[in-house]
């Protein structure tokens, strides 16, 4: 039987009027796009990370997502959502499979897997973990799974664990390629944000207040203009700002909270940047994400209505 808190997946919360077929639309999507680039990236674009990386990562982070929900139905004596075929399995896991691919593309660990495996590890009980109430006694996940992973992987292992390399996007292209890959890049990012996650809001907020602080930046400390905006250029920007930043489940779904959320990103990354932080990017957005999580809390105590929901591994 279901317990109460889980009746329904609270991620549907953030998408337009709560429709799930935005939802299964935006991940399918999202894992198409993810699987495209990771494959083209190792064949074709440069990625240094190896086959054998990215299928531990996967395997981990599934296998992560499969044992926090069995723990989870076992507990709560609810019925598995993968039972009933495989494309309940599939939707069941590809909230699993996204990060996987995430966490492995975007830090480079040399030939080693345990930091892999610990990002992916990390990304998935992250959504068991770090919650925060939404409201009628329903929690959410807090923070983006995948970027909160590459944030923590960076800082515990800084001798074994960079960023990966942003060249590594476009390396072995040029020509007419130079053009299209960032195309591809932006056209599939907008369309799915327009179509089905409604986070444009919150995309244009934060390149602005990028602009804006880079801008300051470089009129405070006499800096050349386009230095603080050299990262708008690369694909790994746009990759940040399209597909890591506006994570539908982490992020408000009302445009002016969206504004409020890119803005103090990018106000949160201008101030890294001044004190010489590593990682502005995934950091700001972690902290970010914290600092909305903190505020969730204290509205709800506030409001005097304490949350009561399961906690529900599977939501993405």
């Amino acid at each position: 039987m279901k317990t109460p808190g889980i009746k329904e997946n609270t991620t549907l919360r953030f998408y337009p009027k709560g429709n799930p077929n935005l939802r299964l639309f935006a991940l399918w999507y999202f894992a198409l796009l993810i699987t495209v680039w990771w494959v083209g990236g190792i064949l074709y674009l440069g990625f240094e990370q190896s086959w054998l990386q990215f299928m531990v990562a996967i395997g981990a982070a599934m296998g992560m997502q499969w044992l926090l929900m069995r723990v989870h139905c076992t507990t709560h004596d609810f019925r598995p959502p993968w039972q009933g075929g495989f494309m309940k399995l599939a939707i069941f896991l590809i909230p699993a499979y996204i990060p996987g691919v995430a966490v492995a593309m975007l830090i480079y660990p040399n030939e080693r897997l345990t930091p892999v495996i610990f990002a992916a590890v990390l990304a998935i009980a992250s959504k068991a973990i770090f919650r925060a109430p939404v409201g009628e006694g329903q929690t959410q996940h807090i923070f983006n799974p995948s970027n909160l992973a590459i944030t923590v992987t960076l800082f515990l292992f800084p001798a074994a664990v960079g960023f990966a390399p942003p060249y590594h996007f476009t390396e072995n292209i040029s020509g007419i390629w130079d053009w299209v890959v960032p195309g591809v890049v932006l056209l599939s990012g907008i369309l799915v944000h327009a179509v089905s996650t409604g986070r444009l809001p919150l995309i244009l907020a934060w390149l602005i207040g990028f602009i804006a602080q880079g801008l300051l930046r470089s009129f405070i400390f006499g800096t050349p203009t386009l230095a603080p905006l050299a990262p708008m250029t690369s694909v790994g920007f746009a990759l940040f700002t399209l597909y890591m930043l506006p994570d539908p489940g982490t992020t408000p779904i009302k445009w002016r909270t969206q504004v409020l959320f890119g803005l103090t990103v990018a106000i949160v990354y201008g101030f890294l940047q001044v004190f010489h932080v590593l990682f502005g990017l995934v950091v700001s957005l972690t902290l970010v994400c914290a600092m909305r999580g903190i505020w969730l809390h204290l509205v709800d105590l506030k409001g005097g209505a304490p949350s009561r929901s399961v906690p529900d591994p599977a939501q993405a």
